[in-house]
């Protein structure tokens, strides 16, 4: 059975086919983020403090940390911000960290400065990436996220991408990565450009879970950019992917609809054993009356809700 270790100080977390669904937080990022990014860049973390706390409180079991806040001069500007954003969510909190970077020097700096054994994020299939990314992998013995595309891009082709990933699982056991360090994101497409895209990530995931043996994540909410009620479509998206294999996602976990969704893939997956977890998260928590309901008048209150619960076991009483 495929296990990928992280791990922080005092804290270890599995990956695994076996294993619930994990929850990698992607908050503390400020790509697209303009106020995060002028804090980070300012010496200010509240936000980075605030999300910190607000994921790991959701349910995250990772956190993946990105100071990416310009592109001017990345890297001279990003390592030593990754040290201090590193050190400052370490000071608060005990879950292991995913250093998050498209910049070798940041993620190196990272690597020195995370305790424990981070995730990298990530390495590609591009010869000067595989070069880079993999020797220090393999320096600091740690799991790494490996993405689907190449020189030549991200193709639309999910056997292109399949063989892209393949390529990286090899490569990477020339410097002894084993398959079990490596989880590879399949690249998940916007839904509303590419009608196929769910098709295509269930298949891939697929096999890389038979053939490659390895665990698998993805950027959740890419699925369905650029579409309507997008919180209800990437729930559904993330528990589909978690029935055909997909054992993690980078994702808001503040988002209860994500997360829930996720929940519920465990329960049906049967790594929630026993349905404990669904069962100690839920049971007290009142279902709200739905929209038509309430439109139609059916239910005004939950005092409503607990009245007609008493008169139905009354009735039964008597009969």
């Amino acid at each position: 059975m495929t296990h990928t270790l992280v791990a922080s100080a005092t804290r270890e977390h599995i990956i695994g086919f076996d294993k619930p669904f994990t929850v990698i937080g992607e908050r503390i990022n400020p790509t697209g983020r303009k106020k995060l990014a002028a804090e980070m860049q300012a010496g200010n973390f509240e936000t980075v403090i605030k999300d910190a706390l607000a994921q790991i409180a959701a349910g995250a079991h990772i956190l993946d940390v990105n100071a990416g806040v310009t592109a001017v001069n990345p890297n001279e500007t990003e390592p030593p911000l990754m040290r201090q954003t590193l050190e400052i969510v370490q000071s608060i909190c005990d879950l292991p960290l995913c250093i998050d970077s498209s910049v070798t020097s940041a993620l190196k700096m990272g690597l020195e400065t995370a305790k424990g054994r981070p995730l990298v994020n990530s390495v590609t299939g591009e010869e000067e990436k595989l070069e880079a990314i993999l020797p220090l992998v393999a320096k600091y013995n740690v799991a790494v996220v490996a993405i689907s595309n190449d020189e030549t891009g991200i193709s639309e082709d999910p056997d292109v991408r399949f063989a892209v990933a393949k390529k990286i699982v090899e490569r990477a056991a020339d410097y002894g990565i084993k398959p079990h360090d490596i989880v590879v994101d399949p690249l998940v497409m916007p839904i509303g450009a590419m009608g196929t895209a769910g098709q295509q990530v269930f298949r891939l995931v697929r096999r890389l879970r038979e053939e490659l043996k390895v665990n698998t994540t993805c950027g959740a909410s890419n699925v369905s950019f650029g579409m309507p009620n997008r919180r209800a479509l990437t729930g559904y998206f993330l528990a589909m992917a978690a029935s055909h294999g997909m054992t993690s996602a980078i994702m808001n976990p503040l988002h209860d609809e994500d997360m829930h969704a996720i929940f519920g893939a465990n329960v049906l997956n049967g790594t929630d054993r026993n349905c404990k977890f669904w069962t100690n998260k839920f049971r007290e928590m009142t279902a709200a009356p739905s929209a038509a309901a309430q439109a139609a008048g059916e239910i005004s209150s939950n005092e409503d809700i607990e009245a007609r619960r008493k008169a139905r076991e009354e009735r039964r009483r008597r009969s």
